[in-house]
């Protein structure tokens, strides 16, 4: 439930329109609500401003559905990431109305247009183009909590003049989301070039000695740029939500 939803269900039992039993049932369902093998925690919003987002690897279609009909009961909107095609297209032959992204891997279950609550822009900027699906989860995540967006996709090291010839993106941003893989060099440039938090994303894109990521992640939490800081490999969703909270500050 958020923030606005509790004010509303209050004003509502000021002005004698709702019950005051209605309103302490639903009040019931949070902090959490129980359903087949998950504790669905409905409090999250109002206690972190961020509602709960479900993560869909290890979990079936079923579990996805009963997880998302129980936020939905809560009044919030709900998002699943990482879905694979054959999961998505389950779930919403269950539930109607939502929206999947294939390279993103995200399936939305809200308002087509998100109000916008951010005060400024998220620049996403990726390296290459086989880093662009974590880049595109980041920007899809970003959207769906409300900010707006600016991606820059295919502008790694190995072309640098690409990078500077998109500079009025890179200042125009508030906080930037920067996804590289290989040696994840890309968020320290980046990191020299402005004056705003650069949250870097390793991926898993890279030959034998990159080790899956290892090799990005090492470079970009021993960056000489100090505004850069490092979210796990492939985590595109996890620099969206710590974007978003800088976002609204």
């Amino acid at each position: 439930m958020k923030r606005e939803s509790i004010r509303e269900l209050l004003e509502s039992v000021r002005r004698g329109e709702t019950d005051t039993e209605e309103a302490l049932e639903r009040l019931a369902q949070l902090p959490f609500v129980e359903v087949p093998g998950a504790r669905v925690d409905t409090h999250r919003a109002l206690r972190a401003g961020l509602p709960e987002v479900v993560f869909a690897p290890g979990k079936s279609p079923e579990q996805i559905v009963d997880i998302a009909h129980a936020l939905r009961r809560s009044q919030q909107d709900v998002l699943v990431t990482r879905v694979e095609p054959e999961v998505a297209e389950a779930v919403l032959s269950r539930i109607g109305g939502g929206e999947h992204d294939p390279h993103a891997r995200t399936l939305w279950f809200g308002p087509a247009e998100v109000a916008l609550l951010g005060k400024g822009t998220i620049g996403i900027v990726s390296a290459g183009t086989a880093d662009a699906p974590v880049a595109a989860e980041a920007a899809r995540v970003a959207g769906y909590f409300g900010n707006k967006t600016d991606l820059l996709q295919d502008v790694g090291v190995a072309g640098l003049h690409r990078l500077l010839a998109s500079s009025q993106i890179l200042r125009g941003a508030r906080v930037l989301i920067v996804v590289a893989g290989m040696e994840g060099a890309l968020p320290s440039v980046v990191g020299g070039l402005v004056d705003k938090p650069v949250i870097a994303v390793p991926t898993s894109v890279g030959y034998g000695a990159s080790f899956g990521g290892l090799t990005a992640l090492l470079s970009m939490l021993t960056s000489c740029a100090s505004n850069v800081t490092a979210v796990n490999i492939d985590n595109g969703f996890g620099a969206a939500y710590v974007a978003t909270l800088i976002n609204r500050l």
